[in-house]
């Protein structure tokens, strides 16, 4: 699928939804957070809050169609970026946790495709002009995190244990890794947008090694997280569909 503008790309991401809820799919999980931040970022868009809301709708729908082209590439043939074959291949290992498959694809998301989709936005010189709006987004994604890890409460009676451990707290699993990935997204987006296309490949390679192995890391993490993971996961509801319709509507 190939979105033309943001609205398409909130629509491609319901239908990933609607799709894994009736096949009983994990994918529908990243796609559940993500859609949730679009539609934000498109009322963000509709309300005048950015500082060029049309530049805005273009990045979005760039930065969507990298998420899409994963998606389809696996689908087809098991291919893609490295860290997306990471998050997409643990979608029928039945001992991975809800917030590892959200963390899978937001480390592939933002360490890879944010910066990939800024540079392309706004090449050159353009990319400062897009700083405050890309800023702005840190806002929006606050919010939906916030609401997204209530939701995980409620999903996973055990995600207590992780927090005893200092694995879990507002800045290890959710905000900090959106928060401090975007910020080294930003610094990443402005390289790219300065490079030549010889430079922006060893770049784009450079990231995606990195990004594939933090997806290692979420999913196979050591220590005495592992154990509290394998607790978390047998508290945890087997219906996908029911999972799904959670989380889908975490923001109200």
């Amino acid at each position: 699928m190939a979105a033309e503008n943001i609205d398409d790309v909130v629509d491609g991401l319901a239908e990933i939804v609607r799709e894994a809820g009736r096949a009983g799919d994990r994918v529908g999980y990243f796609a559940a957070l993500y859609r949730q931040v679009t539609v934000e970022v498109r009322t963000a868009i509709h309300d005048g809050l950015f500082d060029d809301g049309a530049r805005m709708d273009r990045f979005d729908t760039h930065f969507g169609n990298r998420y899409f082209d994963a998606y389809d590439a696996w689908r087809r043939d098991r291919s893609g970026p490295r860290c997306w074959r990471e998050a997409f291949g643990l979608l029928d290992d039945t001992d991975t946790v809800i917030v590892q498959h959200l963390l899978l694809g937001v480390n592939a998301h933002i360490n890879l495709d944010l910066a990939v989709a800024a540079a392309r936005t706004a090449p050159g010189e353009a990319i400062h002009a897009l700083r405050h709006d890309f800023l702005l987004i840190n806002d929006i994604l606050a919010r939906v995190v916030l609401a997204v890890q209530e939701s995980l409460g409620a999903l996973s009676p055990l995600m207590s244990l992780l927090d005893q451990l200092g694995a879990r707290t507002d800045e290890r699993i959710l905000d900090f890794s959106v928060r401090q990935s975007r910020e080294e997204a930003w610094y990443n987006a402005v390289l790219l947008a300065h490079q030549n296309e010889e430079q922006r490949e060893a770049t784009i390679e450079r990231l995606e090694v990195r990004a594939a192995v933090l997806a290692r890391l979420i999913a196979r993490p050591g220590g005495l997280v592992r154990p509290a993971l394998q607790l978390i996961r047998g508290t945890e509801s087997d219906d996908v569909a029911a999972v799904l319709t959670h989380l889908d509507n975490a923001v109200k």
